[in-house]
């Protein structure tokens, strides 16, 4: 009945705990409340204390500055310790009278209490004095680092604080240690060693390095030479008090030495610090910190690439100021060169991705942007030329270099004499090639004798791989370094010359050896290889006609003969044996370095022959076991048809492009089956229209129905049509008049050469209104006759078939060469400014071409804006260049491209790539060789009653082999089959065979062999003596028409003057 409810307790506990909550919410407010208190106190006492200080230390300067109050040391310290306890950002300008009024306490003469470094002998302040100034010092640096030397005001601030840096890190401007005080020295220096570890702890080498690239790497520096001297002489303090100790060395090199082109400034702006350099033999000690392996790993991995490049730069430039240490360290110089080129390269490899940016030096990878960096990389460009130059190349390659190659004097030339015309340059030219050959040497052939595990070849074998390494990592000044490596004309016979000696035989076998050997020393060797094929390809593409074969610049022509036979079998072995189907990386790049100067020497003599006949033929090689494992798709067969095809004899070759052609017609449906006729086109000519009807009729055709059979009927102009079926050969009649017609140069579509009379497109053909379509049209016709094998006498110039074949694209090819195909006096004239030696620019010349067209002056700018750039020394190899590449590709641009695709609608490109383009020529106008007239007599079928033992037959064959010479030969063999050059193959291939049939009447009164006329002929029954008639001929049927001639004199005389007359191309 006493009990509370339930709910009345629930309600008390309730209230209970909300007043304890209150209790507790009240308590934390307080707290907090005094907290704030407290804190708002505190900022307001410091604030205070901050603004009182700050007023005693204002105070301080302005009695300083107004001379007011004495200036002691003290004053100045405690003034300062004032200052650091509460410097911030506002307190810059209070900083900068704190420094000037130490600096200035350091100045004063003969006032011991007034020095601020008088503090540092004081038994009380000398600890609290020397944090003091690690504390400023530091300040001092956080501050250099965010000021910009281009800026006027902070140039000055940077003087300032370098100028305490510079103070307090060593003894040298300390008056106290004057006199008497030079026993202070040593403590005082150990003092200043303190504050210099105490900054390099906090990082002084990083601010140094900011302060440095913000000055250095832009277009034109912005350090003064004071202060750049001053940044170096702190750099340097550092690493010399260390005794050039392992880190501080690593700081160096890092933070200063990878500065772009820290030593080009250096060298131009402070001598005194080149000269620094050299007094403590730096170059020498960084060489050696860098030979060890896991040091210059370190190194790069921190500077990463475009930075270690930067380094690589300064080195290769001190290098080149020392030269005497560079000799002496030539070895580890060499060894840190390659390590850091192949880190360089493995970095850009393994930055390759799709946000590529580019690099002027290392090409595309992932990187960030550094505009700094790229506004100097032309400085770090030319740091690493010297490399390449004269210099660094003597130095390294000394041994090569002291080889002696000469071994007779000449006997000088003639007296020539005098003439005023010095300016023209033959006679300096003759002067030049004797100069050149001033010494006859013995001819480098491979003799062996050499251990390839000695120093001189390590050493050798380790500098090709230093420069090869160069090659493959700075892809962008590639051909830079190909330059100045063949810049000594002695340097690659010399190399040539160490090659030979190489191994106990020389030569082919000890590189053979070393391709199947993956040890160090085999592949210093092959590198060794792969840098002389880059360098003399480079070398022999670069080179004219004058300096290969006359001047015989560098190499003999005999050595160039060896040196092919080398390569070609070396290339051969590579790919025959099976070793170019597994290559991969360094083996793969060295057969394409082997192979392209191998290419280039055989581009060189197919446009003008230096080696002899066969040379390139392989004798072990049997095109029957080719062709064999060509159809079996055998890979080896595929790789030598694709790199070295003229190891095989040329007829095979065009008898595989003619089995090419067949299978091709085959699978057109082209070729008659027994189940199956190929389609036929059908054409009608109008023989006084025929390039018109010919060009409406053909032009639309499609593809496979050019490459088809097409018969042709012509009419006269009254519609009717002319006796005659075409077998074929009225086509290859209509065919070849066709060729005739557009390749007229009256017609401008064509023009001929100077000198020679070789075809190339009119520059000026656009005077025909379609002429492109034309020029198309004429691309497809010849191809068909390639195509059919109708050999059509057409001499191209050898420049224009160098561009169907696409060899223009290749890295080979030299437009200045191809330039004597077109016109030899340009290119003498050309020639001849290369090797002026006066200035160039007193020729007046510019870059442009002006050209007589058709009676009005027209001015071709080479480049935009060319016709007002003058040629220079400087710029007059790339102006000939230029200037070859405009007369033979730019002017014809347009009529070459459309040429070039009707050609390759017919003829694929690839077929081609197997023949040079002198072969081409041959492909299309026949073999240049004598006629085999007894290969001629076994394919000759006779008509009419003729036969192989008819008398006038047997006189017709004696008088071509004994009475005729060969000129009187070819123009017979032209009189019947309009071409004067035998089929490539023989004239088992001539289509149609080459026939002799026996006439009785003229041409317009036959109508063709009866049986009455064909037992006359046979039993030599003449109806009438034929004495006073010719032989004709049917060239579309390569028919040759003879009457049944009573003597041989006769015979001999018709025959003669039929020929000289060029009486045939009528229709029979």
């Amino acid at each position: 009945m006493f009990g509370v409810p339930q709910s009345s307790k629930s309600e008390f506990l309730d209230k209970a705990r909300q007043a304890r909550e209150e209790r507790k919410g009240h308590k934390e407010k307080e707290r907090a409340a005094t907290q704030i208190q407290a804190l708002v106190r505190r900022f307001l006492c410091r604030c205070k204390l901050q603004k009182q200080l700050r007023t005693e230390v204002d105070n301080y300067f302005q009695a300083s500055e107004t001379g007011t109050s004495k200036r002691n040391a003290l004053s100045l310290f405690k003034n300062a310790r004032k200052l650091l306890f509460i410097y911030c950002q506002e307190d810059k300008m209070r900083f900068e009278k704190l420094c000037r009024a130490i600096l200035a306490s350091m100045e004063v003469e003969n006032e011991p209490k007034v020095w601020y470094v008088s503090l540092a002998l004081s038994k009380d302040l000398t600890i609290p004095w020397l944090k003091q100034v690690k504390d400023v010092l530091w300040v001092c640096c956080q501050l250099l680092k965010n000021l910009k030397p281009d800026i006027l005001q902070d140039n000055k601030m940077i003087t300032l604080y370098l100028s305490m840096l510079v103070t307090f890190t060593d003894t040298s401007t300390w008056k106290i240690v004057r006199g008497k005080g030079e026993a202070l020295r040593p403590a005082l220096m150990r003092m200043c060693e303190n504050i210099m570890g105490h900054l390099n702890q906090k990082g002084f080498y990083s601010m140094l390095q900011i302060l440095l690239t913000n000055g250095l790497a832009r277009s034109k520096p912005s350090l003064s030479k004071g202060t750049l001297t001053a940044i170096f002489t702190l750099s340097l303090r550092p690493v010399i008090a260390a005794h050039f100790s392992d880190n501080l060395l690593r700081s160096f090199l890092i933070h200063i030495m990878s500065v772009p082109a820290v030593v080009h400034h250096l060298n131009v702006l402070t001598p005194e610090c080149m000269a620094s350099i050299q007094t403590h033999d730096l170059l020498r000690k960084f060489i050696l910190f860098l030979s060890r392996e896991e040091q210059c790993s370190d190194i790069c991995v921190c500077l990463e690439g475009s930075h270690t490049l930067c380094l690589l730069g300064n080195l290769i430039h001190l290098g080149f100021l020392t030269e005497k240490v560079l000799e002496e360290e030539a070895g580890h110089f060499v060894k840190d060169l390659t390590d850091m080129l192949s880190y360089c390269q493995r970095y850009v490899s393994q930055k390759k991705s799709n946000l590529t940016h580019w690099h002027p030096v290392l090409g595309w990878f992932s990187q960030t942007v550094d505009y700094g960096l790229n506004e100097s990389m032309p400085l770090v460009t030319k740091q690493l030329q010297y490399l390449w130059g004269v210099s660094i190349i003597r130095t390294l390659f000394s041994d090569v270099l002291s080889k002696k190659l000469e071994s007779q004097e000449p006997t000088p030339p003639p007296a020539q004499p005098s003439t005023s015309q010095n300016n023209l340059p033959v006679k300096n030219l003759f002067k030049r090639a004797f100069q050149k050959s001033a010494s006859v040497r013995n001819i480098l052939k491979p003799v062996g004798g050499k251990r390839v595990d000695s120093a001189e070849v390590q050493k050798v074998c380790s500098i090709c791989v230093l420069y090869q390494t160069a090659l493959s990592t700075l892809t962008q000044i590639r051909l830079q370094i190909l330059t100045g490596l063949t810049h000594l004309d002695d340097l690659l016979p010399k190399l040539w010359a160490f090659i030979c000696e190489l191994g106990p035989q020389g030569g082919l076998k000890l590189f053979m050896e070393c391709l199947n050997n993956d040890t160090e020393e085999s592949k210093q060797l092959l590198s060794m290889l792969m840098l002389f094929c880059d360098c003399s390809r480079h070398l022999i593409t670069i080179l004219d006609d004058i300096e290969v074969y006359e001047e015989q610049t560098s190499f003999k022509i005999e050595e160039l003969i060896t040196i092919s036979s080398f390569l070609n079998t070396f290339v051969y072995k590579m790919i025959w044996d099976g070793i170019l189907e597994n290559a991969k990386g360094e083996k793969l790049e060295l057969f394409h370095s082997v192979h392209g100067w191998l290419m280039a020497l055989y581009e060189r003599d197919c446009r003008r022959k230096f080696t002899p006949d066969d040379h390139w033929l392989r004798k072990d090689l049997k095109p029957s076991l080719l062709f064999q494992e060509l159809e079996k798709g055998k890979r080896r067969a595929q790789l030598l048809l694709q790199y070295i095809p003229h190891v095989i004899p040329h007829k095979n070759r065009v008898l595989l492009f003619r089995n090419i052609v067949t299978k091709e017609k085959e699978n057109l449906g082209l070729v008659e089956t027994s189940s199956a006729s190929p389609h036929v086109t059908h054409i009608t000519i109008r023989r006084s229209r025929m390039l018109e009807d010919g060009y409406d009729q053909l032009r639309r055709l499609p593809v496979n129905s050019m490459k088809g059979v097409i018969r042709v009927k012509f009419v006269n102009d009254l519609g009717v049509d002319e006796a005659g079926i075409d077998q074929d050969g009225v086509f290859k009649e209509f065919l070849e008049e066709i060729i005739k017609k557009v390749f007229n140069p009256a017609l401008n579509l064509f023009r001929t050469t100077s000198g020679n009379e070789r075809l190339y497109p009119s520059p000026t053909s656009y005077i025909h209104e379609n002429h492109l379509q034309l020029f198309e049209f004429v691309g497809k016709m010849l191809g068909k006759a390639v195509y059919e094998g109708i050999v059509v006498d057409v001499p191209f110039a050898s420049f224009f078939l160098s561009q169907v074949l696409g060899h223009h694209h290749s890295t080979f090819y030299s437009s200045i060469d191809e330039l004597p195909s077109l016109d030899s006096e340009f290119y003498k004239n050309l020639t001849s400014i290369k090797r002026y030696d006066g200035d160039v620019g007193d020729l007046g010349l510019t870059l442009s071409y002006d050209e007589d067209v058709m009676g009005q002056l027209v001015c071709h700018e080479l480049i935009p804006g060319g016709k007002t750039m003058q040629v220079t020394n400087e710029n007059k190899i790339s102006y000939i260049h230029l200037m070859a590449h405009f007369r033979m590709h730019t002017q014809i641009k347009e009529q070459t491209a459309a040429f070039i695709r009707g050609f390759r609608s017919i003829i694929n490109p690839e077929w081609l790539h197997v023949f040079s383009t002198p072969e081409v020529q041959r492909l299309v106008s026949g073999d240049n060789a004598e006629i085999d007239l007894d290969d001629l007599k076994k394919h000759t079928v006779y008509y009419g009653g003729f036969h192989s033992s008819h008398r006038v037959i047997i006189w017709l064959w004696d008088i071509l082999s004994s009475d005729f010479n060969a000129e009187e030969r070819a123009m017979f063999l032209k009189f019947v089959t309009s071409c004067s050059r035998p089929p490539l193959l023989g004239f088992a291939y001539l289509k149609p065979p080459f026939s002799i049939r026996c006439v009785e009447v003229s041409d317009d009164q036959d109508t063709g062999d009866t049986l009455g006329s064909v037992l006359r002929g046979f039993f030599t029954i003449r109806k009438k003596e034929p004495g006073g008639r010719l032989p004709t001929s049917s060239t579309c049927f390569n028919l040759l028409k003879l009457p049944n001639y009573s003597k041989k004199s006769i015979l001999r005389d018709k025959l003669r003057y039929a020929i000289s007359m060029n009486t045939g191309f009528e229709l029979s």
